[in-house]
């Protein structure tokens, strides 16, 4: 027995020491970011804030690489299959991560099991606007307005087939029971355009791209989605708020391959919360339509990831939403 162990001991402790020494040097050389995004979109400018941040703290650069592509499968099995040594990272989104396995029959990746979870970036929802015009007030009324006309005679816009947007809607259909046909667009701004023009009559809006509308007074909004209000519009309240349960946030998060020494990933999550500590952070964020700054160890962001991975699945299949 104690020959065994000793073997045993033999075998793991170079491995664990060469983990231990990886992490101590690290970085010695530039690390990539991959961002699952176009250059210039949501996810791209907040990763470029934080990929700056980290360059100045770890004295190498981090440098941002765009993968666009196939609703951001195409740079997130990347990484996957990248060695987990720190040098390349996932900066990434809910989307992507937890949601796309449960739309596509094939991802190429497990947005839980292929990934070491390194930090949670914010948290938010989506608006549910309406135009100006339409008479109703909070999400009690808008459902009763619904369910009192003609089945689908009503159309709701979102930025896309499996958005959020889209699963939002879903998540809503499913629990009120109201029948509201699907009108995918482009992007959330296209949409808003219609909505404020009548096209349509009812959109889940990224929070940046309708405030103008709604400050304008062009459309208005009777409900945030996630577990928090906006602190720009604080007289918005939540859908669990008005009797609607849905508590499913955005985020963004960044990511590691499977098998990245702990102690790398607590030292990005580690300056990434005092980053996020700095109020004109928070107040570029806010703008962006992160509403909460939840603080997580990466096992606890890990958790919040199975969760969602769980939850926005069970929505797309209830409403046997598909991909193609």
């Amino acid at each position: 027995m104690f020959k065994s162990i000793v073997a045993s001991l033999a075998v793991s402790l170079p491995l664990a020491w060469s983990g231990s020494a990886l992490a101590q040097q690290w970085p010695t050389k530039p690390v990539k970011v991959v961002v699952p995004g176009a250059a210039g979109s949501g996810t791209d400018i907040t990763a470029r804030i934080f990929t700056d941040a980290l360059s100045r703290k770890f004295g190498q650069p981090f440098v941002v690489d765009n993968r666009a592509g196939a609703n951001g499968m195409i740079g997130t099995e990347y990484v996957a299959k990248q060695p987990a040594d720190g040098y390349t990272l996932l900066f990434s989104y809910t989307t992507a991560q937890v949601v796309n396995q449960s739309l596509y029959p094939k991802t190429g990746y497990d947005g839980a099991k292929d990934f070491a979870p390194i930090v949670q970036i914010g948290s938010g929802g989506n608006f549910l606007v309406v135009p100006a015009s339409m008479p109703v007030k909070d999400l009690k009324e808008f459902i009763a307005y619904v369910k009192a006309k003609p089945e689908d005679e009503l159309a709701y816009g979102s930025w896309g087939n499996g958005s959020g947007g889209h699963l939002s809607m879903e998540a809503l259909k499913q629990q009120t029971g109201v029948k509201i046909r699907h009108v995918p667009y482009k992007s959330s701004a296209a949409a808003n355009t219609d909505l404020a023009g009548g096209v349509i009559q009812v959109a889940f809006s990224a929070t940046a791209s309708a405030l103008p509308l709604i400050q304008a007074g062009k459309i208005k909004a009777l409900a945030i989605s996630g577990p928090n209000r906006l602190s720009t519009m604080p007289e918005i309240k939540t859908m669990t708020e008005q009797g609607v349960k849905f508590d499913l946030a955005s985020w963004y998060g960044m990511f590691a391959p499977a098998g990245t020494p702990p102690a790398i990933v607590n030292a990005i999550n580690a300056e990434v919360h005092r980053v996020l500590q700095l109020p004109e952070m928070r107040e570029t964020l806010s703008k962006a339509g992160l509403s909460d700054w939840p603080v997580k160890t990466p096992e606890e962001f890990g958790a919040t990831v199975r969760n969602d991975v769980k939850e926005w699945g069970d929505i797309v299949r209830r409403g046997n939403i598909k991909v193609d």
